[in-house]
């Protein structure tokens, strides 16, 4: 059965179903994935995520099907294969591999050379939206000898949306770059997402690229596929709990509702309540994201006063998963519709009696804005 996100139209999605025998694992995936926002595929280093982006783009010859929206790719059965060079999509690796000799103006042209003319002038203006959209402008005239490296990766990736792919593929794209460079890119990205609407399929390792930009999210693990849906969902998951960094949590979506100057806190409204953290400059009515880890979680089941943790949501209890081989329980939440994760003890689940269907209070004592 390949896993499958949710889409009414399957000229919409991207259909894989590959096997490809390595040195270390095995690659055996079968997957629909939607043709919109960021997919990214997550999983330790030797999970087959760099080995499953180079069969999709035909740089491997994994055995299989490929069929991207409409437009069969591959289809051994048929003896079908589509050369990458004919396959609608753009490919940005973790460095940049500018011209040097070409100033960045130069290097965004080049990737118009494979186009015929008649598709030149909608490059051109697709070519001028990656710029504004990347904030590289100012950069043209330059050489890339004179670039951060965090500039030559917006570069590289103006110059991949100029041919109009209709799939980016991202290998990485920041993981040569330091954490100070790494931020600085980031927010460039989410813009990519917003503004352009071209579907990208994202390589990482990066527990923080994934709570930032993943709007579907495919866990790999030597070579096979251990979870694949909205990346809420699977994250919220206690039957194949997904550790993101340093733990066990849930995402969630919500809006900037106030600010408290005074005290540097700001106000975020979510469908079960309000949360306070630290103050943000996002203006009022912004939607961001939170991560909420599931040991920064507790239960009570009353609402807790003269506490100093300052964030208390009702919720119900939907499901506890003991974790093996600890005497710790993982309780997914549900606060109208939003799902929040809390690791407590055994001994904890037994003296409140929790189970599913009850009414208790979530405290959290710590949230991560992601953006």
């Amino acid at each position: 059965m390949p896993h499958t996100i949710d889409s009414t139209d399957l000229t919409e999605t991207l259909r894989v179903d590959l096997h490809l025998p390595r040195a270390g694992f095995t690659l055996q995936v079968s997957l629909n994935l939607p043709l919109q926002g960021v997919s990214v595929l997550w999983g330790a280093s030797g999970s087959g995520k760099t080995t499953l982006l180079r069969s999709l783009a035909g740089l491997e010859r994994a055995q299989g099907r490929v069929q991207m929206g409409a437009q069969l790719w591959q289809d051994d059965a048929q003896g079908l294969f589509t050369p990458v060079w004919q396959r609608r999509l753009a490919y940005v690796f973790q460095e940049a591999s500018l011209f040097d000799h070409l100033n960045v103006q130069g290097n965004l042209d080049y990737g118009l050379r494979r186009l015929p003319k008649a598709q030149h002038s909608a490059a051109r203006q697709a070519q001028n939206d990656a710029v504004e959209v990347l904030g590289i402008g100012h950069l043209l005239s330059r050489s890339p000898l004179h670039l951060s490296g965090g500039e030559r990766q917006r570069v590289a990736l103006a110059r991949a949306l100029s041919v109009q792919p209709r799939l980016l593929l991202l290998d990485e794209p920041l993981a040569s770059l330091d954490l100070q460079r790494k931020q600085e890119v980031l927010p460039w990205l989410e813009k990519l997402r917003t503004h352009l609407k071209v579907p990208m399929l994202y390589v990482t390792h990066s527990a923080d690229e994934v709570a930032r930009l993943a709007d579907t999210l495919v866990v790999l693990a030597q070579g096979q596929i251990r979870a694949a849906g909205p990346v809420q969902q699977v994250l919220a998951s206690v039957q194949t709990p997904i550790q993101l960094g340093d733990d066990v949590g849930s995402l969630v979506h919500a809006q900037v509702a106030g600010h408290d100057a005074p005290w540097g806190l700001s106000r975020l409204s979510l469908s079960g309540g309000d949360l306070w953290v630290a103050g943000t400059d996002q203006p009022l009515g912004s939607n961001v994201r939170l991560r909420i880890l599931a040991r920064d979680v507790s239960i009570t089941l009353q609402r807790a006063s003269d506490t100093s943790i300052q964030n208390h949501l009702p919720c119900v209890v939907v499901r506890l998963a003991p974790e093996p081989g600890t005497q710790q329980v993982l309780v997914q939440l549900d606060t109208q519709g939003t799902t929040v994760l809390a690791r407590v003890t055994a001994r904890a689940v037994h003296r409140l009696s929790l189970q599913p269907g009850q009414q208790v209070w979530a405290q959290i004592k710590a949230v991560s804005l992601m953006r």
